[in-house]
């Protein structure tokens, strides 16, 4: 085959250079907009009409009164609401100081108890498909249910923790367990560990499984013991999903509800009483005939809550960069 000159071997390249960047551009394909709003929309109506709205109308009735004798009619109060609950209502405070304990105490036994039980498992113990199932199921069971079944246990008389105190030889400490004000918030903060443990033993057994199997096996080489690996192998690893299970256990347990309202409805002495039943009260039972106020104590626990959330996530965000 004859070879061109120079001179037009450049013009040929010249010519053919456009035609093949052209040839490769792939045109940019169009996003279905159609088809996204299609299925984007009924999420976002209901998410708007069960979420957002119910929100902005809260914060709205919290700078009113807002009376219901009168066929809802609103008056406008300002910061009223807010200086009344935070400078003299002492069943907020008290609410407040339960939902709080709750959401500290529960999370430090919560986590370290499902970390013990997903290691368990993980070591492949026998019957630990059984083991896993039953330690998981409480979760299935609606708090209405779950109660029910406690009060049964905590009954003075027939109860089954007093029963085992009595078969043991420690009858002296059977107890009313929620009709004292000592000991119903604590038999509460039990209720919800029985109940949520399993299910972060069961996001912390999908985390053992994710981290790679050289790591251990380099530590025991290098002559780690169990204890070894599982302190400073394993549980380092684990940090992130530990982290944010605690925030998530924390959030839940300082919303708490409905295991109070079916066990205890916020007693003794308002033992239990947590902010969101003290809500409930005095939106629907007080007859105080204004949902302003409450609107009032729920924005203000909404803010505490966000607040601590943010702040506990930042703090140990930034502890755990630090480390690594």
């Amino acid at each position: 085959m004859p070879s061109l000159p120079a001179d037009q071997m450049e013009g040929t390249h010249a010519l053919s250079a456009p035609v093949i960047r052209e040839g490769v551009r792939s045109p940019q394909p169009r996003r279905p907009w159609g088809s996204i709003a299609m299925f984007l929309c009924p999420a976002l109506f209901f998410y708007f009409a069960f979420i957002i709205y119910p929100v902005l109308v809260t914060f709205f009735n919290s700078f009113h009164i807002l009376r219901q004798d009168l066929g809802l009619t609103y008056q406008f109060v300002g910061l009223q609401h807010f200086k009344e609950i935070l400078g003299s209502d002492e069943v907020f405070w008290k609410a407040a100081g339960n939902s709080l304990t709750w959401g500290i105490v529960a999370p430090i036994i919560d986590m370290p108890l499902a970390l013990t039980l997903a290691l368990v498992l993980h070591a492949k113990v026998p019957f630990a498909r059984f083991f896993r199932t039953v330690w998981f199921t409480p979760l299935l069971m609606s708090y209405p249910v779950v109660g029910v079944i406690w009060l049964w246990v905590y009954n003075y008389d027939w109860g089954m923790a007093n029963l085992v105190l009595r078969a043991i030889g420690l009858g002296r400490y059977a107890e009313a367990w929620l009709a004292n004000p000592v000991t119903a918030l604590p038999a509460l903060i039990l209720v919800t560990t029985w109940m949520f443990t399993g299910f972060h033993m069961v996001i912390l057994l999908t985390a053992l499984h994710t981290i790679p199997q050289e790591y251990i096996e380099a530590a025991w080489v290098d002559g780690a013991d169990r204890w070894q690996r599982t302190f400073h192998i394993i549980i380092p690893l684990l940090r992130p999903t530990l982290v944010n299970l605690a925030i998530l256990d924390f959030i839940g347990k300082m919303k708490q509800f409905a295991l109070v309202w079916v066990m205890t409805r916020g007693g003794p002495m308002r033992g239990t009483e947590t902010v969101a039943t003290y809500v409930i009260k005095r939106a629907f039972e007080w007859r105080t005939l204004d949902l302003g106020y409450p609107s009032a104590i729920a924005v203000i626990w909404f803010v505490i809550i966000f607040g601590l959330s943010y702040g506990l996530t930042r703090f140990l965000q930034r502890r755990e960069a630090m480390e690594f």
